[in-house]
């Protein structure tokens, strides 16, 4: 069997890069006051802090919208010279960086570099009245960033020089961020697994060949790293060689190479969420109702009605410590890169294998669409 899964890791073990989890994510947008909206109006999150001209930032806008412990930073360039817009140009609207929780960003940083990574800021902290924040800033695949943020009590709107924004409830459908999905060229995967392995200390949970993940046509190649406590996961992707393009190939030629490509979002209601995001208009994948007619015998006794889950195409899976719920959006942009999953895990420490074929074959279906299979 292609699929190989690794122990659960070590809490015990002594951890040289420790994390806390998924700090923030920030993604450069085009216009930053639209995606806010639609994050805030069709996601269910709400804004709870701004910075820009009015708080005297000069080259940017950004909006911090949260649900849960889900905090998405969405940031739009003031000027057209900027490194912002120029990123923007390159590779629409996508993530630049996935900022990570630490207890000390000086350690992080100092480690991270020795083992190798780019750095690309030295620790620097910001401060005002509501205390300090310390962060430092490395590079990974592609133009993605990982900033290392230590709040240390910091009791502020999200950090230094953003203002709060107008008190405000979310939907509460969104619990955190399960995993964070990139994307990298042909032959330079298991490059970045030793990057995460030597940087971050990470162990390679699961792997995937292309007999995996694949269809008649196309295929990718899979190695999901995480860190010692299991609090933050990094599948990374790339393509395998196939009669048609992948998936994978699609999104590197218009994001304009390595990038993140989705980022799941963890719900403890599936069912429910999926029925207010589509009351709400997101789109999501579409799902063959063949699946469905061999899914009981496949997943065995679950909780949820398999009813509600065919009329909303919410695929299932199960391993050998529970099962797992998901269902992917539509890309969230007029490129086809960046997209969202929702997941509902019961116990599974997975991700989804048996439902690779019908994603496969789903999301085929729209490349054909745009012309791009």
């Amino acid at each position: 069997m292609a699929i190989e899964t690794a122990a659960k890791p070590d809490a015990t073990a002594a951890d040289e890069m420790p994390l806390h989890g998924i700090d923030h994510v920030e993604l450069y947008v085009g216009n930053a006051t639209h995606a806010a909206h639609w994050f805030t109006h069709a996601l269910g999150f709400r804004r709870s802090a701004y910075a820009g001209l009015e708080t005297g930032v000069r080259d940017r806008a950004s909006h911090v919208v949260e649900q849960g412990r889900v905090r998405f930073v969405l940031t739009a360039p003031l000027l057209g010279t900027s490194d912002i817009a120029r990123h923007v140009a390159a590779h629409g609207d996508g993530v630049r960086v996935i900022a990570l929780s630490v207890p000390d960003a000086e350690h992080a940083y100092r480690y991270a570099v020795q083992h190798g990574a780019l750095g690309v800021r030295e620790p620097w902290e910001e401060s005002d009245d509501d205390g300090t924040v310390r962060m430092a800033t490395i590079a990974t695949y592609g133009d993605t960033l990982h900033t290392f943020v230590e709040r240390n009590g910091y009791e502020g709107a999200f950090l230094p020089g953003f203002a709060a924004a107008e008190p405000a409830e979310d939907a509460g459908i969104f619990v955190g961020i399960d995993h964070v999905v990139g994307n990298v060229e042909l032959g330079r995967l298991d490059e970045w697994v030793g990057y995460y392995e030597r940087v971050f200390g990470m162990t390679e949970m699961i792997h995937f060949t292309d007999e995996d993940i694949g269809t008649e046509y196309s295929a990718l190649m899979s190695k999901v790293m995480t860190d010692g406590k299991g609090r933050v996961k990094f599948p990374i992707n790339e393509p395998a060689e196939g009669k048609r393009k992948s998936q994978i190939e699609e999104y590197l030629e218009y994001y304009g190479g390595p990038g993140a490509q989705h980022i799941a979002l963890a719900t403890t209601d599936i069912v429910a969420t999926v029925k207010e995001l589509r009351d709400r208009g997101v789109r999501f994948l579409s799902t063959p109702e063949s699946y469905y007619e061999e899914l009981p015998g496949r997943i065995g006794e679950i909780d949820e009605d398999l009813a509600d889950l065919r009329e909303l195409g919410i695929l299932a899976d199960r391993d050998d410590e529970g099962y797992l719920l998901q269902i992917f959006t539509q890309t969230i942009g007029d490129r086809p890169t960046v997209f969202l999953e929702v997941i509902e895990r019961h116990g599974a420490r997975g991700f989804g294998e048996g439902n690779f074929k019908a994603l496969f074959e789903a999301i085929e279906r729209e490349q054909e669409r745009r012309g791009n299979l």
